[in-house]
Order: C-alpha cells, then sequence, then structure tokens
C-alpha cells in the first residue's frame, strides 16, 4: 500500500469495521481520489453549464450541481474559474453545507471556514439575503477566504479572523444557523493527503477532541433560540466525532440532536453509500441516538471520509437566557446617512444592481455596502465588512474586483463579451492590454467571458487600461 498508514490507527480501525469491511477501506485506498466542482448557484445552474463546460464531467450522486472532473481536465486553468462559476472541492466535503438548510435571509456563521468551500456553498443558498459571517482564527487563510468568497461573487459576507470566544462576545444569540466544520485529524483525507498521517503521528486525535471542546461551546452561546448547529469533521476518530457529540448534548441540554435526512430519504442515501453514527463506537453508554449523524467512507462511496451531526437549540422555559440574549450584547450597527460623493453616485447609475444607499459605508476612501443588521464590529480583526464597491481616489471612483464578481452582465450598461476561446481572454486574465471594438463605450467597461463578469477595464479615447485585480491574475 502506498500509504504509509500509523499502526495505532489500523488496530482501531479494525476494531470498529471489523475484517472484511477493513480490507474494503485497504482496498479503497489504492484507488485514487476523486475531484469535484460545485456550481456556483448565484451564477448558474447545472442545466446551463452543460452547454458550455468544456470538461468531461459525471454527477456526483447526492450533490445537487456537483460533478466529477476527469483526472486530465485542470478546472483551475479555466477562464469559467475566473469567472467564479464553480468551486474545485473534494465531493464528501461537500456535503455539510449541501445538507444544512440555509435559506435567503438567515443569519449564517462559518466558524472555520478557511479556505471557504463551505462558506461559498452557504453563500450561495442565502442568494444575497441575510448575512454569512466566515471566519477563521489564522489571518493568512482568512485572506484565502475573502478572495474565494469575493470570486463567488457573495455580497452580504463578512469575512473576520478571530477567536471563537471573541466572536461570541459580540454575536451572543445572533445566528439561525452555525456550521462548525472543526479542526481534526484528517483522518478521512489519509488518501487524498499523505503528509496528514505524519501530523495525526504527532498529535493524535486527543489533541483535536479538546480543541472541538473548546469551540463548540462558543458557538452554542452564538445561536438564537431554535437555531441550527452543524458540526463536521473530516475524520473517522469515534474521540473526535461520536464522543463529541454526547459531550456537547450532555453540557448542553437545550440541544437536541436532529435527522440530517429525513427518515423517508434514508434509504435512498444508504444505497448512495451513506452510513450513520455508531453508539457501539462509545467508551461509555448514551442515551443519544446517534443514528442521526452521517458518516461517509471512501470504501462506500466515490468521496473521502466524513462526519456530519446537526443539533437544534430550545431555550424555551429558561428565562435567565432568554434575558441575557435580549441583552446590549448584540450593538446594531447604525445605518449610513451621509451624504455620498458625486463621483460614487454618478458610477453607480450604471449598475443595476438593488444597492441601499443608507447601507454604504466609506472609510480611508473605500466604499463597502454593508449587510442589514450586523453587530457593531469595533475592534474585531475584520478583513471585509461586506461588499467592497470600490475605492475613491483623487475626486474618481474606481470600482472594485468584487463587484465585478457580485453583478451579472445584465446588470451594467458597458459590457465587453468574450468567448472562453478567444486569446483576448487570458491576456485579459494575465493584466495585459487588449482591443476594444468601437461599439464600447468609453468609461468602466466590465469584461466578460461568454456573458459571465470576470472584471473591469477603462476605456478612454479608444484606449483600454486593464483594471483585473493584479493579485488574482493567471499565471
Amino acid at each position: 500500500m502506498s500509504i504509509n498508514l500509523p499502526e495505532k490507527f489500523i488496530k482501531r480501525m479494525q476494531e470498529m469495521l471489523g475484517p472484511e469491511e477493513f480490507e474494503k477501506y485497504l482496498e479503497s485506498l489504492e484507488v485514487p481520489a476523486k475531484s469535484g466542482i460545485r456550481l456556483n448557484g448565484l451564477k448558474l445552474n447545472g442545466e446551463s453549464f452543460k452547454t458550455v463546460s468544456p470538461f468531461s464531467l459525471s454527477e456526483v450522486p447526492w450533490i445537487d450541481n456537483a460533478y466529477y472532473y476527469a483526472s486530465d481536465d485542470q478546472p483551475t486553468k479555466h477562464p469559467y474559474y475566473y469567472a467564479g462559476l464553480y468551486y474545485v472541492q473534494e465531493p464528501s466535503a461537500m456535503t455539510p453545507a449541501f445538507l444544512f438548510d440555509v435559506n435567503p435571509g438567515d443569519k449564517v456563521l462559518d466558524l472555520c471556514a478557511a479556505p471557504g468551500g463551505k462558506s461559498t456553498a452557504l453563500g450561495a443558498k442565502l442568494k444575497g439575503r441575510g448575512v454569512l459571517v466566515s471566519n477563521d482564527v489564522s489571518n493568512s487563510r482568512a485572506k484565502a477566504l475573502l478572495k474565494n468568497i469575493e470570486l463567488f461573487g457573495i455580497s452580504n459576507a463578512v469575512v473576520v479572523s478571530e477567536t471563537s470566544d471573541r466572536l461570541a462576545e459580540r454575536f451572543e444569540g445572533y445566528f439561525d444557523k452555525i456550521l462548525v466544520d472543526a479542526p481534526c485529524s484528517g483522518e478521512g483525507m489519509f488518501r487524498k493527503q499523505n503528509k496528514i498521517t505524519e501530523n495525526w503521528e504527532q498529535y493524535g486525535t486527543g489533541y483535536y477532541a479538546k480543541l472541538q471542546r473548546q469551540i463548540l461551546p462558543d458557538a452554542v452561546k452564538m445561536l438564537a433560540d431554535g437555531g441550527h448547529l452543524l458540526y463536521s469533521t473530516c475524520t473517522f476518530s469515534p474521540e473526535e466525532d461520536e464522543e463529541t457529540v454526547v459531550w456537547l448534548l450532555e453540557k448542553f441540554p437545550e440541544l437536541e440532536l436532529v435527522d440530517l435526512i429525513p427518515v423517508d430519504k434514508k434509504a435512498h442515501y444508504e444505497k448512495l453509500g451513506f452510513d450513520h453514527g455508531r453508539n457501539e463506537w462509545l467508551e461509555n453508554k448514551s442515551d443519544a441516538d446517534l443514528s442521526k449523524c452521517i458518516r461517509l467512507f471512501p470504501h462506500k462511496l466515490d468521496g473521502e471520509g466524513h462526519f456530519i451531526a446537526e443539533f437544534v437549540l430550545n431555550r424555551t422555559g429558561n428565562n435567565d437566557i432568554i434575558g441575557n440574549m435580549k441583552s446590549s450584547k448584540v450593538m446594531m450597527k447604525s445605518a449610513s446617512k451621509q451624504k455620498l460623493p458625486d463621483e460614487l453616485t454618478e458610477f453607480l447609475g450604471h449598475v443595476k444592481m438593488d444597492i441601499d444607499y443608507d447601507n454604504i459605508t466609506i472609510k480611508d476612501g473605500w466604499v463597502t455596502l454593508t449587510p442589514e443588521g450586523i453587530p457593531n464590529l469595533k475592534g474585531l480583526r475584520i478583513l471585509r465588512e461586506g461588499l467592497l464597491l470600490g475605492e475613491i481616489k483623487k475626486d474618481r471612483f474606481e470600482p472594485s474586483q468584487a463587484l465585478a464578481m457580485a453583478i451579472s452582465a445584465s446588470e451594467y450598461d458597458n459590457v465587453y463579451n468574450l468567448s472562453k476561446d478567444n486569446p483576448d481572454v487570458v491576456r485579459y486574465l494575465k493584466c495585459e492590454s487588449i482591443e476594444l471594438p468601437d461599439d464600447v463605450k468609453d468609461g468602466y467597461v466590465l469584461v466578460c467571458v461568454n456573458g459571465y463578469p470576470l472584471g473591469f477595464g477603462k476605456k478612454k479615447k479608444g484606449s483600454f487600461k486593464n483594471k483585473y485585480l493584479p493579485g488574482w491574475r493567471m499565471m
């Protein structure tokens, strides 16, 4: 076997699975891992993508609008990737956000969000309504998270880099839905990333179980009454999965474990290869019905290992806690009433996107459209507080890359559309100069590929200045 599995891990997996199933698990590790793309529901659906896709695709059977792609395809090198049409993600890792019942208008937190696979899926479900707070404690990882959220065109996201306890001070009782894709020992990714086995041997499972139990109470504190918490890992370790679920239920009696999959659909998902949590893998007995949790194994479906559990919070009857939730801890940010600069309003006159001018803030020249009803975040490490519209520079307004990704071609009045095979697409994405036809007006131009925005440029007296964000350029 090409993967050098730790002996302690092998012994435990043999005990968990039994001899016959363990052999099937080992055999699965010899099969190359499959990679997938998940389409951006803010921009297109599966039917429209099939008509323009250059890739050899097959459907991921348990995820809507998700596809396996052939090993010789390179979706991150294609202009469609730069148009934010899809996110490249391991198929099992798509499952938590897909199953989480997030709806437009919800207040949603992705607590351990980088690099953004689950956040981009949650943001697409919101459809620009409500708010998505995407957090990662690592500032460098949070920067990658920000790029992916902006590339996807998510307009109502707040990107933060904070510890969970610092967030809980500001967002107590605020969120309708919270996803905690927790740091874990990564056993489910051994096939995909061999170096994870070295990390496992250094830290084991106990280190991560302790870390998870530091984070989760803060997540519970941030849930609104009736809110849902989804917990996921990419490990097989019962210490980090079933044991953590039971620990959380015992610590917070107001939490209830719920079925992620409706009872009438369970047989269908079992045929697809879905497994479930096991009470028999607990060290101590529990009355919790862990079969409500989901387990994914690489020998049962075309994906890596994952564990998912969902809880609902019911504080009814606990008046002390409810009183705290109604306290002034969540201080809402006041809407801006400032007069907007003429150069900004002139540019926005070209944009048909629905913009509430009262939610526009200007700080140090940077212009941001903030989501409705977010708390006062002063003092937190904020990378972005909504959609960055652009920057005011010496009596002119320069639109941002993020704005280009958040609007459609029909929402701007000066568009230059290129076919995906036109060499100018690559030249534009490399920040090089391209020629524009005479019928494109002077001023800021939204450059598109097959009708999907890539970024801005500026045309003046026949010459074109490329405004594609240099840090995003195609290499």
